[in-house]
């Protein structure tokens, strides 16, 4: 016998509980049309993830109790369709309070606990629901904060309609990367296993996944379906990539990533094994995910916030030439606006690189000369700085200014300023407090410089969504990094080379190495010293920067917590 499951990868969003839920019908519709037997919503589908301190608020809550049963009802005409669909479940339990030494007995009270759930429909009716046992709370997840574990198996059956049925093991994302849950599931009877998951992005997470769910169908021998979200959420990005792995642990299907696909897959349940089949998608390249999740990520934070379109200082340097590059396939050309603002220690290069790459995109272009607000802000400021030479305070002036303009451009426009700052320049602080950092979405914060340039020369090969082939002028690319602040400044004259300034980031910030340990591997003590010195004295800058896509295993996001203040040095 033969069952048809579609794995619902869609692109919800938090808060928007009706809207979802009008979501999950309308697939589940779809999917009845064309003869599922198994409908299997990402984890948490109806409220949106994360939905962060929403669960806290009863008044959220209670509309997710209702737009669970708005479901129900309007898919119970649809016979011969189970659906799974992740929600948010409170659950009221008996406590006991134990005695508190003043004469008053131990008593029992009723607590309501809030767990990360999923229900099993059909017919109108919840059959199942299952509490997430293992809650994540590392990296960008807090799940302990709002939610209680659960402790119960759920396997449920899915009938053919014939007398047939296959029983299926449902498990929430983290619980299957536990034995524990898994092994219960099978011990339950389960036939095949069902995961469904929100995981958030970063570059190699989806081979991650992968191997550790072989592990579990190694483990247990049992075929297992993955139902994951996609989608931008602030700065985490979740690419989908839906798949099937058969007994063996092989890909049978495989989802395409960042985009939305109901993805379906073929059960197949013989008298001694089950098995299952479907389309499987190659995988991208490093450079392609890292695009599209960048892609995603500024699409979705621009529409789901409402913003009608983006501008952003375009300098002539690789960064904002990634950054306009990036946008553009994310909103299309007529959404994205470009403003070029020289000083008086811009090259004429920049200029021309600027306007070629405008030109090239199809993008609003347009100049702004900043050197008479300088010269008026310097001389507003030459009576108190007699005397004293120029130094990094004139650069900022110029930064500032250009962040100025642009918010203000923003503010009568309703545009969004993205920044173009990377991750090698927000470590060691090579940015402007209210000048470059300026802005509402910092596109490539998470983006050391290294990637920004084979970024770069990826999209120059590539032309994913048919916005235009070979965006970034070569010199853009090839000319040495410079933040034209004061003559003939590189930005290598005061920082390591990139490869060298980015792996000592990459080794101290995301890996956790001591400094003693990345001299071991072959840096310099005094380069190590230098950029781990940057690092620790500029988190007060950081605090203050946008938000903006995660695509590596640590951001300077909700994975990154350190305090401004700190005397610690290692």
């Amino acid at each position: 016998m033969t069952f048809k499951i579609c794995l619902a990868q869609l692109n919800f969003v938090v808060g928007d509980v009706s809207g979802n839920a009008r979501r999950v019908v309308q697939a589940a519709q779809q999917a009845h049309a064309q003869g599922v037997h198994l409908l299997v919503t990402p984890e948490l589908a109806l409220c949106g993830y994360a939905a962060e301190d929403l669960f806290l608020r009863p008044a959220f809550l209670d509309a997710c109790d209702d737009a669970l049963q708005a479901i129900a009802r309007d898919t119970a005409g649809l016979n011969g369709l189970t659906l799974v669909v992740g929600h948010a479940a409170r659950h009221t339990v008996q406590a006991r309070v134990l005695p508190s030494g003043d004469g008053v007995r131990s008593r029992s009270v009723s607590v309501t606990q809030l767990h990360n759930a999923a229900a099993v429909l059909r017919h109108g009716e919840v059959l199942h629901t299952y509490a997430k046992q293992h809650l994540p709370n590392y990296q960008v997840f807090d799940e302990r904060r709002y939610f209680s574990p659960g402790h119960d198996t759920c396997v449920f059956e899915v009938p053919d309609g014939n007398g047939q049925v296959l029983r299926c093991g449902l498990l929430i994302c983290e619980d299957a990367w536990f034995d524990a849950p898994v092994q219960a599931a099978k011990a339950a009877g389960a036939q095949v296993l069902v995961v469904i998951n929100a995981s958030p992005f970063h570059t190699g997470k989806g081979s991650e996944r992968e191997a550790t769910m072989c592990e579990r169908v190694h483990a247990t021998g049992l075929p297992l379906l993955y139902a994951h979200l996609v989608g931008g959420q602030d700065e985490i990005v979740f690419e989908g990539r839906s798949f099937a792995l058969d007994a063996k642990g092989q890909v049978a299907m495989r989802a395409e990533s960042f985009e939305e696909k109901m993805a379906l897959a073929l059960v197949n349940v013989g008298e001694s094994a089950t098995d299952i089949e479907g389309v499987v998608v190659a995988e991208n390249s490093p450079e392609a995910d890292v695009w599209h999740a960048l892609v995603l990520g500024v699409r979705d934070y621009v529409d789901k916030n409402g913003f009608p379109s983006a501008l952003l200082g375009l300098s002539g340097g690789i960064d904002s030439a990634l950054v306009l590059a990036i946008a553009v396939d994310a909103l299309g050309k007529d959404r994205v606006r470009t403003v070029m603002m020289p000083s008086p220690y811009t090259a004429d290069i920049s200029w021309i690189d600027a306007r070629d790459m405008a030109q090239r995109l199809g993008v609003r272009y347009d100049e702004i000369d900043i050197a008479p607000h300088f010269e008026a802000f310097k001389a507003s400021l030459a009576f108190d700085f007699a005397g004293l030479p120029e130094d990094t305070t004139e650069e900022n002036l110029q930064a500032r200014i250009r962040g100025t303009l642009l918010m203000a451009l923003s503010n009568k426009f309703g545009g969004i300023v993205l920044t173009t700052g990377n991750k090698s320049e927000m470590a060691t602080g090579y940015c402007t407090l209210y000048g470059d950092m300026a802005g509402g979405f910092a596109v490539i914060k998470d983006v050391v410089k290294t990637m920004v340039f084979k970024l770069a020369r990826w999209r120059n090969a590539n032309d994913p969504y048919g916005t235009g082939a070979n965006p970034i002028p070569e010199r853009i690319i090839t000319r040495p990094p410079s933040a034209e602040l004061r003559p003939d400044q590189k930005d290598q004259d005061s920082l390591p080379e990139y490869p060298v300034l980015d792996d000592i980031i990459q080794r101290y910030m995301e890996n956790d190495e001591h400094p003693a340990a990345i001299v071991a591997a072959g840096h310099t003590q005094a380069d190590v010293d230098k950029v781990t010195r940057l690092l620790r004295i500029n988190e007060y800058k950081r605090r203050q920067a946008p938000v903006g896509v995660r695509v590596t295993h640590r951001s300077f996001g909700k994975d990154w917590r350190y305090p401004i203040t700190s005397k610690y040095r290692g």
